[in-house]
């Protein structure tokens, strides 16, 4: 199974288009919306999770959505957990939509998996002690 985080930018024209769902119909992809903000005649965006049988299906899926005038990039940025500072509150795990973070029970502590992470940034906005940032990944600096 190969499965990739992208972020589809709608340019107004297409934002009222149903056409995230034809990536199951025609190119058999699954998907997975980890965070989205599209109105009718604005620019939008997507953060998805699409996965596919192979690379291949996933290329033309991809294809598919370039085709229909919809920019599809990476995620530019990365979350880190600065260990020394975060208290295990849990605030993060409350607004994680992919539980990348999550309670490990009964220590009662706050684990990060990076794999998970959909880079919506809930988290940094919801931690109390700043334990959760940006990290650039073309610049290798924290932003």
């Amino acid at each position: 199974m190969y499965s990739k985080i992208v972020i589809l930018h709608f340019p107004p024209e297409v934002a009222q288009n149903a056409l995230v769902c034809q990536l199951t119909k025609k190119f058999d992809l699954m998907f997975n919306i980890l965070s989205a903000k599209i109105s009718s005649r604005k620019e939008g965006y997507m953060v998805l999770e699409i996965s596919s049988a192979n690379r291949s299906g996933f290329n033309k899926g991809v294809k598919f959505l370039k085709d229909q005038g919809i920019k599809v990039s990476s995620p530019e940025h990365e979350i880190f957990k600065d260990e020394e500072i975060c208290t295990h509150c849990g605030a993060c795990t409350a607004v994680c939509p992919t539980e990348a973070l999550h309670i490990q029970r009964p220590e009662m502590q706050v684990l990060f998996d990076k794999e998970k992470c959909s880079v919506c940034e809930l988290c940094i906005l919801t931690c109390p002690s700043r334990a959760m940032g940006l990290f650039s990944k073309n610049t290798e600096e924290v932003v």
